[in-house]
């Protein structure tokens, strides 16, 4: 068993596992913050739930546009030179989102250990002051992105491709695990300082990265530096008009429009209807965790099945998540259900069903785009292939602020000059909360009916090629 072990662990380079280590470093400090973002934007600085979920939009959809140019710049400049920079702005990033506060609040400006009564700087320009010190968090992640998932497409063969890549997003999920694990404790200890005393812990993850790239990270695959800014100018226009590639990035885009509401619904709602006691971090480990589990044995039952096949499975699981997740609110809140709240089990089985979905699409997903891309350009195609969040985030962020003030309002509108909340009031205003679900699973349902056409269509397409070769020898 164990030689068994070393034999496939020696199929993969020094690169590959480098890689895939700090690749878990880095989910480890972007979860850790982003799994509650939209709470940290509005409770220590103030934004309201549209605000909040606008900018939490942009960052994280930015996060996903990036890395197609990012991408084609690093297959130039070289994969080790461009992680080296992604973890040193990483870095700057994190550490500058836990120093702005602390340097704000040390000038009387903001007051964020406080819990009731919160405004922060509402309606200060010095608000938009977090947006520079965003930027460099967005484009370390960039980098990250189209240069890790790049890595394991030029580390691996066709051969153990898919599960080269099983292996990545074993290591995303265990990262994501350990990071939204330091949340709740932070938070609930702490309050809103904990939430940005989390900013300092990702900055350190990030930079022992930084560490383990300079003195571990060496490889021979070189392909594509050098490369001008013509060859680069080509190769995107290249794959932006690649009609299939896009179509698919759409459609799968309706995957993560739900996905996203882990972050950017998820953590407002089981605190609003539950109370500060609930635990949005360990809620949302249940999907990393499941995804632990699961994403090696399903990529083996899936291996003789095409990407779409495999694919087609979880996005009709998706949009059932969505609708499970509403259900918890339908119950009397003071009857628990297996010694839980009625809406912490069925938010949690709903993130279970989206963990199944994952492990079906997200590493097939990734495979495909790769084998799609020419030697020397893995960094443009895998950086491409996460233009999908960029659309879903942006989406669904927006759409989330949007929704939660019109069906889950900030207790803080609700509440008197002495901090007392008016709970007949805000029952009332909160009684149609799980309304937010159904938008969600509705998108889900039609992404998956598009999936299907999509399938049958591109499989006429290479059934005629086919013949058309065939004819023509």
């Amino acid at each position: 068993m164990i030689k068994k072990l070393n034999t496939s662990i020696m199929k993969y380079s020094r690169a590959f596992w480098t890689a895939n280590i700090v690749e878990l470093l880095e989910r480890l400090a972007y979860y850790a913050v982003f799994i509650v973002i939209t709470l940290y934007l509005s409770d220590v600085w103030g934004f309201s739930d549209v605000q909040a979920g606008l900018v939490a939009g942009v960052f994280s959809a930015s996060l996903y546009l990036l890395p197609t140019f990012a991408g084609a710049y690093a297959d130039r400049i070289g994969f080790r030179a461009s992680i080296i920079l992604a973890f040193t702005l990483l870095t700057i990033g994190y550490a500058g989102l836990g120093v702005l506060p602390t340097l704000l609040e040390s000038a009387g400006l903001v007051k964020y250990g406080m819990t009731t009564n919160f405004t922060g700087l509402t309606e200060s320009w010095l608000q938009w002051s977090i947006a520079p010190v965003l930027v460099f968090v967005v484009i370390g992640g960039a980098f990250i992105k189209a240069v890790i998932s790049g890595t394991i497409a030029r580390e691996t063969t066709s051969e153990n491709r898919a599960k080269g890549y099983a292996i990545f997003y074993m290591m995303v999920n265990i990262g994501a695990f350990t990071g939204k694990t330091v949340v709740d404790p932070l938070r609930q200890s702490m309050g809103n300082q904990g939430l940005v005393y989390l900013n300092y812990f990702a900055a350190s993850m990030t930079f022992l990265a930084l560490i383990l790239v300079i003195f571990f990270y060496r490889t021979a695959k070189t392909e594509g530096e050098g490369k001008s800014f013509g060859e680069l100018g080509r190769g995107l226009l290249k794959v932006a008009t690649n009609v299939r590639l896009m179509l698919l990035m759409l459609i799968i885009s309706g995957f993560w429009m739900i996905q996203s509401q882990m972050y950017a619904t998820m953590p407002k709602y089981v605190i609003r209807l539950i109370g500060e006691g609930a635990s949005p971090g360990w809620y949302a480990n249940v999907n990393p965790l499941v995804v632990l589990v699961f994403v090696n044995l399903i990529t083996s039952l899936m291996q003789k099945k095409t990407a779409l096949n495999s694919m087609m499975v979880g996005m009709f699981i998706i949009p059932l998540s969505a609708v499970v997740m509403s259900l918890g609110n339908m119950f009397n809140p003071e009857v628990a259900i297996l010694g839980m709240h009625p809406v912490s089990l069925l938010m949690i089985t709903g993130i279970a069903m989206q963990a199944i979905a994952e492990c079906f699409i997200s590493p097939r997903y990734l495979e495909y785009f790769s084998l799609q891309a020419p030697e020397g350009e893995e960094g443009l195609y895998l950086g491409f292939s996460h233009l999908h969040s960029f659309f879903s985030f942006l989406f669904a962020f927006g759409v989330s602020g949007f929704l939660l003030e019109k069906y889950l309002p900030h207790p803080r509108l609700f509440t008197d000059a002495n901090g007392v909340l008016d709970k007949v009031s805000y029952s009332a205003a909160t009684a149609n909360a799980h309304h937010i679900w159904y938008y969600f699973a509705a998108i889900g349902a039609i992404s998956a009916v598009a999936l299907i056409i999509y399938s049958i269509v591109t499989r006429k397409q290479d059934a005629k090629i086919a013949a058309q070769e065939v004819k023509s020898n």
